[in-house]
């Protein structure tokens, strides 16, 4: 059961409308790195995990998303509620689809189901989550260095520090299963090349605890290993033709 309440989680108050700004903050309304993304990705993973402590932290923190998701809706209605007074080229996507927001991004790209990040594995999912919230610490980060209101620099502070709270909420869960800095997870071993490290990328090279003994081998001139594959065989490939009478080939005629 989900229940909504009429009330914002936190205010929100634009002092300044700026239509052009509310463009920007389609981002987090309809973009990639977005609170709706989030929410449906956080909700959706929760479904598979059997630790009830770990499920419920994802449940709450997707509705949490959900109510992040709001607070950026009322921001971008309260940008554009001046929007007949907007010149066309500051802001051509609320001229066109009207004030409020939309489930686009600041492009004008439609939202996809392809941001959302899970596959079924509680380890890769926070993983993936702690990435999905650093890119959206990132994007609000930007918002709020091109913002000139300050109403809505407080909203977009309060909304970076919660991408922070999550990111750490998520470490913590992978840290109490032994997952924080432990690369090896699933069922399948992996081979024995699991410690090998490749210089690849020679000249200046830099050593570092990536490469590094005792969890790595470094391999400073590596050779390959795999030999010549064979030649492809495939039937319906076109051949040459041998001339008649003239042990030679020719093409086909057309």
């Amino acid at each position: 059961m989900l229940l909504h309440r009429k009330e914002l989680i936190q205010p929100v108050k634009v002092g300044k409308p700026d239509a052009r700004f509310g463009t920007f903050l389609l981002e987090q309304f309809g973009g990639a790195t977005g609170e709706l993304t989030a929410a449906l990705q956080y909700w959706v993973q929760s479904f598979h995990v059997e630790n009830a402590g770990i499920r419920d932290m994802l449940q709450d923190i997707a509705i949490e998303e959900f109510s992040h998701l709001e607070m950026v809706g009322k921001l971008i209605a309260q940008h554009t509620s001046k929007i007949d007074q907007t010149s066309v080229y500051d802001a051509p996507l609320f001229k066109l689809k009207g004030g409020g927001p939309h489930f686009l991004d600041s492009q004008g790209s439609c939202w996809t189901a392809a941001y959302i990040n899970e596959g079924g594995n509680v380890v890769r999912d926070l993983r993936a989550n702690i990435a999905a919230e650093a890119g959206a610490r990132q994007t609000y980060e930007a918002l709020i260095n091109a913002c000139e209101d300050e109403g809505t620099k407080r909203t977009l502070v309060h909304l970076l520090t919660r991408e922070i709270t999550h990111a750490n909420m998520f470490m913590k869960a992978l840290d109490s299963m032994g997952k924080l800095d432990d690369p090896m997870f699933g069922n399948i071993e992996p081979d024995d090349t699991v410690k090998l490290v490749f210089n690849l990328s020679q000249g200046e090279d830099v050593r570092g605890p990536w490469n590094e003994a005792p969890d790595f081998d470094y391999i400073e001139n590596p050779e390959p290993a795999g030999g010549v594959p064979p030649a492809p065989i495939n039937p319906d490939d076109e051949r040459p033709v041998k001339a008649r009478g003239k042990g030679k080939t020719q093409g086909r005629a057309p």
